[in-house]
């Protein structure tokens, strides 16, 4: 591996508003909706939550387009934080996600399409046991998360092509979904089940904030494509458009979707429904006689999850690839490959993470907790970079490629859901959030040690 540390600019912006809507759309949608009315019991309420949810993220996404087109660097909130508040913020959100959420993120995914893949009888034996006290489907997470790594490694423009064709599948299958439940419900389908309720939801402001957590988590992803900003070919052109053409697009799907699955299952039905969209889509199908709808609602989510896999994977690589260039990391996490021009070592250990977490995969709720709640501290600090910039480029007289719209009114929004989110997993769910916090300070001797390598690297040689 080389050490010059630049990756090409390869990525048009087809492949940015795909990596957009790729990542986000993954397995939540099809998942989620129990959850969230579970949460909040009423199927209108429902809607509403989806459609803060969804504002939110475009707030977030519009924020971000201001900041990155700007400044097109590797690693995404690891460079503006590192630029706007100073090298200790930059690395403790680089050292969570490289040690924590991102990794989680990965081993969740790629363990949610063998659990997807299990329900088909040929890959029922994913369940039996294996080797090294692992099971089938364990080992084949292991070698599908190994298989899209190489694709990555082979090179960014082969993978961000794949990540795009799977994506058009995936909104295909939406689409088709969405169809199938409308067209031929018949009269299974009514507009009643959107004034129903579920009688044992959690209800209130905590009941609502529950199911915007579960919304958002479905929306997640949307932020990925900053960390690939320094290999778009056209950054100041094409990530506002992918940032908010992919939250539009998705937004839309996903405002479909819930629409399809509630006009056909009432709130109490799906409340109690583990895969709504394949319950919904089953029960159509199955009043014609066709057998197969759980079948293409499952090939379709296996489609989505494994879009999603390929783009977290590329994104994810960037953080520890970026502060290793900045000397804040170790230095070869920073190689690129001679041949495929891929930071291939990142990637590798990206990886090897990922693996060790699939070994754990029974304490994937607490990783999960984790992600979310050092995801959301990371999205309000990098959104409140926006007001540092603005001011630094005032000062400067640096041209702004491209503005925010409704600033300041739309990223301060921002930041306040994020404190409230926050504030609330904090006193909803202390032991995950207080870990976490653990986390995010066990950084902190770690930036020591690297910024006393790094000032000494520094010092002059008598």
């Amino acid at each position: 591996m080389n050490s010059d540390h630049e990756l090409p600019r390869v990525l048009g912006a087809r492949h940015a508003m795909a990596l957009v809507v790729g990542i986000i759309i993954g397995s939540g949608i099809f998942l989620v909706p129990r959850e969230m009315v579970a949460a909040v019991g009423k199927s209108s309420t429902l809607y509403a939550v989806w459609i803060v949810g969804g504002l939110l993220s475009l707030f977030g996404a519009l924020t971000y387009a201001e900041i990155s087109a700007g400044r097109p660097a590797y690693g995404g909130e690891y460079a503006f934080l590192r630029e706007a508040y100073g090298d200790l913020v930059g690395f403790l959100y680089m050292w969570t996600w490289w040690t924590i959420a991102k990794p989680a993120s990965i081993a969740t995914v790629v363990s949610g399409l063998t659990r997807t893949l299990a329900t088909f009888a040929v890959f029922s034996f994913f369940a039996n046991p294996a080797f090294l006290g692992m099971n089938w489907g364990q080992i084949a997470a292991l070698v599908a998360l190994w298989l899209v790594t190489g694709l990555d490694i082979v090179g960014t423009r082969k993978a961000a092509d794949v990540q795009a064709a799977l994506t058009l599948l995936k909104v295909a299958i939406i689409l088709v979904i969405a169809v199938s439940c409308f067209v031929f419900s018949g009269p299974m389908g009514t507009l009643h089940n959107f004034s129903t309720m579920f009688g044992g939801a959690r209800g209130g402001f905590s009941g609502f904030m529950v199911a915007l957590i579960a919304a958002l988590w479905a929306y997640d992803g949307w932020s990925d494509v900053a960390t690939l900003a320094g290999e778009v070919k056209k950054p100041q052109r094409d990530l506002p458009v992918a940032y908010i053409g992919g939250i539009i697009i998705v937004g839309a799907l996903y405002m479909l979707t819930n629409a399809a699955i509630q006009y056909v299952l009432p709130a109490s039905s799906l409340a109690a429904a583990d895969r709504p969209a394949v319950d919904a889509v089953k029960l159509v199908l199955g009043q014609h006689g066709i057998a197969w709808g759980a079948a293409l609602v499952s090939i379709g989510m296996a489609i989505s999850i494994s879009a999603t896999l390929v783009g977290t994977t590329l994104s994810g690589a960037r953080i520890g690839f970026a502060a290793s260039r900045d000397g804040l990391f170790f230095a070869r996490i920073a190689n690129v490959h001679p041949r495929f021009q891929t930071p291939a070592f990142a990637l590798v250990i990206q990886s090897v993470i990922g693996s060790l977490l699939i070994f754990a995969i029974g304490k994937f709720q607490a990783l999960f907790s984790l992600a979310i709640f050092a995801e959301w501290i990371t999205y309000g600090l990098a959104v409140s970079t926006v007001f540092v910039f603005r001011k630094r480029d005032a000062i400067s007289g640096r041209p702004r490629v491209f503005s925010t719209p409704g600033y300041p009114v739309v990223p301060i929004l921002f930041i306040l859901a994020a404190v409230a989110l926050t504030v609330f997993q904090l006193v909803d769910d202390p032991k995950n959030t207080l870990l976490g916090c653990i986390v995010i300070l066990l950084g902190i001797p770690l930036f020591r040690y690297f910024e006393r390598k790094k000032n000494a690297a520094a010092l002059p040689i008598h």
